[in-house]
């Protein structure tokens, strides 16, 4: 492989789940830190961005890990661009342990965007030249594909959007719908089962003030889930997405 940029992390007690995991949350912060160090990597950092008014949006993305890791263990996560278009590129990443093993894989389709004027905007030569990408792929899996909207109430929760809910972009950052998603999980699930796959679609943005409910629905197969997030006064679907979820070893 080519064109990769790697970087470690130690997991951290504050990380942790109640299970002494790290949660999902965790790892998808910890995607995000490494793809933000790769800006960095080539002088485009996100905040030298964020002065031109411009920014990286996460417009879909999928994450799946065999296992969660503990306090205190060591982590590399590789990531790549496996392609770009004009506005857009796709992000792959792989997950090792310390032991070099394979534990996760993640990847997101992102859209180089304009804060100002709230829409896409060509993507620099220069970064397409500095990044460069590599064809292979972390995960064989369609980012294009919709995910329909569920409006079941049996498993919901509403949540206010508050001022550190909003990131350097202005909108609601990615980490926070899924935090949104899992206060939804019915708890025979959290308790008993850890995520062990994630597929979103992020449609619309939410709003600083709005109240945000976050509606989630078993499947034929109850350990597969499905997940609407919308605002409450207007019903405006901002996410949705299908989850995983594996039997926990006693």
């Amino acid at each position: 492989m080519k064109n990769y940029f790697e970087k470690q992390f130690e997991l951290r007690y504050f990380e942790m789940n109640k299970f002494g995991e790290a949660t999902s949350t965790t790892m998808l912060t910890l995607l995000e830190e490494t793809a933000a160090d790769h800006c960095h990597a080539i002088n485009y950092s996100l905040f030298d961005l964020q002065k031109q008014n411009i920014g990286w949006v996460l417009v879909s993305g999928a994450m799946q890990l065999d296992y969660y890791p503990v306090y205190k263990e060591k982590i590399t996560i590789r990531t790549w661009l496996s392609s770009f278009s004009t506005i857009k590129g796709f992000r792959e990443n792989i997950v090792y342990n310390e032991q070099g093993k394979i534990i996760g894989r993640a990847k997101g389709l992102w859209v180089f965007y304009d804060i100002e004027k709230r829409k896409p905007l060509p993507i620099f030569d220069a970064i397409k030249q500095k990044w460069s990408s590599d064809p292979q792929t972390s995960l064989n899996i369609d980012l294009s594909q919709k995910i329909p909207p569920i409006d079941s109430l049996n498993q919901s929760k509403e949540f206010k959007v508050n001022m550190f809910d909003v990131d350097t972009n202005n909108h609601v950052n990615n980490i926070r719908y899924l935090q949104w998603l899992m206060e939804s999980i019915p708890p025979e699930i959290a308790d008993n089962y850890y995520l062990q796959a994630i597929n979103g679609r992020f449609i619309t943005d939410a709003q600083f003030g709005d109240t945000i409910i976050s509606l989630t629905a078993q499947d034929q197969l109850q350990t597969n889930l499905l997940h609407t997030i919308k605002t409450k006064t207007n019903q405006k679907v901002c996410a949705t997405a299908k989850t995983i979820w594996k039997k926990r070893k006693k």
